[in-house]
């Protein structure tokens, strides 16, 4: 099948006075219409970086260095700031940022804030404006006198329902949700995922979903990509991942022995010795090898490809037999 986004050695760095933060550094993978793909990873580990620059809009100092975006065939990362504006993002790519209930400006009505993010795009009369937004606020559960409120008197759930109608207005084909339930109570944040879902089937809408919580990832994402320091270090389906063998690699192993089991006597919980890395200056050869317990020369010496050791299932570790 033909994929909606194509990444390709896409990297990103902040430039600082100190030097270049490499938070993006050679990644490559795609996503199908339909798909909801999970980043996971530390912080830190560049998640949000990614989404970032693939909506064209990476926060200052940070610049795309090289590497291709496509998105339905064509490369954004050349196109001009406006034309990217008009035509890309929030029309075929939007994003919910994290802490999206904070997005809302206070001292303006709800109906007014979707009313701007519409104009800037499109031209449109009152009337057919205001129908819109009904409609998209009945698509996640509101009812239309939220368009009078301010933000101050709507819930968390509510605000965050908000942030969705609106990054659905222009019928985007892609959505990044970066933690979409970050500061939601359980409740709450359930509900969120049972109306992203129904979203999803829908609109026919593919997901970029981004989270620290493994568990959320493998309720809501087809295929689960692990980051760590800039680079894609494993790749696959949830049954791959999650199951099947299981992990493949070190890191991923790590995090997952750090996850509370629901239905599992858990002795121990794991954790990664260590801190992140300084991403100015990342080590030579592989970049967990500071902090891995399998580590070996090699690791030390030459960076491991991303291969893949099964259908799907992508691997960048010289422990897999392929690299």
């Amino acid at each position: 099948m033909e994929s909606v986004l194509k990444v390709e050695n896409l990297k990103m760095y902040y430039f600082t006075l100190k030097g270049a933060v490499k938070a993006i550094d050679g990644l490559d993978f795609s996503l199908i219409p339909g798909e909801s793909l999970g980043l996971v990873g530390e912080s830190g580990c560049g998640k949000t970086s990614l989404g970032t620059s693939i909506l064209r809009m990476p926060t200052p100092p940070g610049r795309i260095v090289s590497g291709r975006i496509l998105v339905e065939g064509k490369d954004i990362v050349p196109m001009p700031e406006k034309e990217i504006r008009k035509d890309i993002r929030w029309g075929k790519v939007a994003m919910v940022f994290q802490g999206a209930m904070n997005c809302l400006t206070p001292v303006y009505t709800v109906g007014k804030q979707m009313q701007e993010t519409l104009h800037e795009h499109k031209v449109m009369g009152k009337k057919e404006t205001d129908e819109l937004i009904q409609e998209y606020l009945n698509h996640v559960g509101l009812s239309p006198e939220i368009v009078t409120r301010y933000p101050h008197e709507l819930s968390g759930g509510m605000k965050q329902r908000v942030v969705i109608a609106t990054a659905l207005f222009l019928k985007p084909s892609i959505i990044i949700l970066d933690e979409p339930t970050t500061a939601l109570d359980v409740i709450v944040q359930a509900q969120i995922i049972n109306l992203l879902k129904k979203l999803r089937e829908k609109f026919n809408l593919s997901f970029i979903f981004i989270t620290h919580d493994l568990a959320l990832e493998a309720e809501v994402s087809d295929r689960i990509c692990v980051m760590y320091a800039g680079k894609i270090v494993e790749l696959g389906t949830n049954a791959q991942v999650y199951c099947s063998q299981g992990p493949a690699h070190p890191y991923t192993q790590r995090l997952l022995a750090a996850t509370p089991r629901l239905f599992q006597k858990v002795e121990k919980l794991h954790f990664i010795p260590g801190t992140p890395l300084d991403l100015i200056d990342p080590p030579k050869g592989c970049r967990f090898n500071p902090r891995c317990d399998k580590v070996f020369d090699r690791c030390r010496e030459e960076e491991p490809p991303l291969v893949e050791i099964e259908s799907g299932h992508c691997v960048a570790c010289w422990l897999c037999g392929k690299a």
